[in-house]
């Protein structure tokens, strides 16, 4: 029976370094995407969903920053790993106020690397398990992005579906801010992406009809509120 192979992202655009980074972990079997510029390493995230991303921060087209910037718009989980020759209090701090989870300047060692990546993924593994959330008579499973109504078997969520269940029902019975969610999860709250979730609702509610305790009402002008 073949393993799965955690997925890491990434970014740096030093061959060389690139290349050594990306050939140790795959020795510790991580599959690498391995990307030289912040432009293509954000094509890669959106098409192939990661575990893990580790950015240089000094990139061309797009820098490390940015790219986490965008990626959190997104994703407000996966973990973010900085890699930087600067070594300045105020590049480490954006680095973090940006929506990283750890820091590692150059010149490093690979195994430390490996340390910091072990313990995110780790961490993000036991935050994962406590996702699993009751509703009404479904069971919502977020890391798996599954739903199951009592012991049926379980239907699968689009990514975007389980992310926009997700933050309905940690706003239980109040209103969930129609802009705050479409530029989380779409990037921007113009009018497209605001009839797109409206779809995604009604997605949502066909497959949470069987109980007849849980409504996603519309509140007019404000956004959406679920209520069990």
């Amino acid at each position: 029976m073949s393993i799965a192979l955690t997925t890491i992202l990434l970014a740096e655009d030093e061959p060389a370094l690139g290349m050594i980074i990306k050939e140790s972990l795959e020795t510790r079997n991580f599959k690498v995407l391995l990307c030289e510029n912040g432009e293509k390493a954000f094509e890669v995230y959106k098409s192939h969903q990661p575990e893990i991303l580790v950015l240089d921060v000094m990139m061309p087209k797009k820098d490390g920053f940015t790219l986490a910037k965008e990626v959190r718009a997104i994703d407000d989980t996966i973990p973010i790993i900085f890699l930087t020759a600067k070594s300045q209090t105020q590049d480490v701090v954006e680095g973090f106020t940006v929506g990283g989870n750890d820091y590692l300047k150059k010149p490093f060692s690979m195994e430390e690397l490996i340390v910091r990546i072990n313990n995110l993924l780790n961490r993000t593994k036991l935050q994962k398990a406590s996702e699993i959330l009751k509703l009404g008579n479904y069971t919502f499973d977020f890391p798996k992005q599954t739903l199951q109504f009592n012991e049926d078997t379980p239907i699968q969520l689009t990514h975007r579906e389980a992310h926009l269940l997700f933050h309905l029902i940690k706003n239980k019975n109040q209103v969930l801010d129609r802009s705050l969610i479409l530029n989380k999860l779409w990037g921007n709250d113009d009018f497209f992406n605001a009839r797109s979730m409206d779809v995604f609702i009604s997605k949502l509610r066909k497959k949470l009809q069987r109980d007849e305790s849980i409504q996603i009402l519309n509140v007019r002008g404000f956004g959406y509120k679920l209520i069990v």
